[in-house]
């Protein structure tokens, strides 16, 4: 029986060796272990495509509608101007004076009556009820005095009402003079106002602007709550206490070096 020669055997068990490495290389590196997830490729800004819009997207452009309605409301809407006359109680020869400031109290509240706006229409020859909803009167809280506030489309018609319903008032509270033992004196006529007192563009704007931030917010509260979409990914399975997950990779890992010393021999 031959021996081989020691320097011939070497290299055939050499050249075995490295074809075995390369095999099982290749493999593994084919073969992905389980639970295990590849790194993603790095992306660039334009693969990711557009940016997506945020989801409080209606509460600025609520905002903005309501702005817009807001000035465009103070544009078109009818104009309003007042002017205001002022009515002095003043006590009789035979009367108080502390009794002056409690009937400016009353002929404040009795101004605006059908009796005495009626007699203010009649002598401005306006239909019957015009002047309710264009006057209102009111008396100061320290001082013997009825002011009345005429409003109109024109400056000019506003003034005209005030003092159309200060004079139905004084004549009225001349009737009865003897019983009450004052008298009623128009002090300051109506003056026309240089401008319109609404509508006003600042707070129309404003006004609007809450309104539609209002509204948004509500649409906010009201829309249903996109849930996210979380992507499924593979979880590696945990390794045990006992260390079983490592033990059963090594029989894998011997295998070749098992079967390189089987060859060997």
């Amino acid at each position: 029986m031959s021996k081989a020669a020691p320097g011939k055997a070497a290299p055939a068990f050499e050249h075995t060796t490295a074809r075995r490495n390369a095999r099982t290389s290749k493999s593994a590196h084919q073969e992905a272990a389980p639970g295990t997830v590849p790194d993603p490729a790095p992306t660039s800004a334009a693969a990711r495509g557009p940016r997506r819009v945020p989801g409080w997207w209606p509460l600025p452009l609520c905002a903005v509608l309501g702005a817009l309605g807001g000035a465009g409301y103070a544009t078109v809407a009818e104009p309003r101007y007042e002017a205001t006359s002022y009515v002095l109680v003043s006590p009789g020869p035979h009367a108080e004076a502390a009794s002056a400031l409690g009937y400016a109290q009353a002929y404040g509240k009795i101004a605006t009556d059908a009796f005495v706006l009626g007699a203010a229409e009649t002598r401005s020859g306006l239909p019957r009820g015009a002047l309710r909803s264009r006057v209102r009167a009111g008396a100061s809280p320290d001082a013997p005095m009825v002011r009345i506030t005429g409003s109109a489309p024109r400056a000019q018609d506003a003034a005209d009402y005030a003092d159309a319903v200060a004079r139905a008032l004084t004549g009225t509270a001349h009737k009865s003079a003897e019983k009450t033992g004052v008298r009623l004196t128009v002090v300051s006529r109506a003056a026309p106002s240089q401008g319109p007192v609404s509508p006003s563009l600042p707070i129309a704007v404003a006004v609007g602007v809450s309104a539609g931030g209002l509204l948004g917010g509500l649409a906010l509260l009201a829309r249903p709550q996109r849930r996210a979409a979380t992507a499924a990914a593979a979880v590696p399975v945990p390794a045990s206490g006992d260390g079983t997950a490592a033990t059963a990779d090594r029989p894998a890992q011997a295998g070749p070096r098992t079967a390189e010393l089987e060859d060997a021999r």
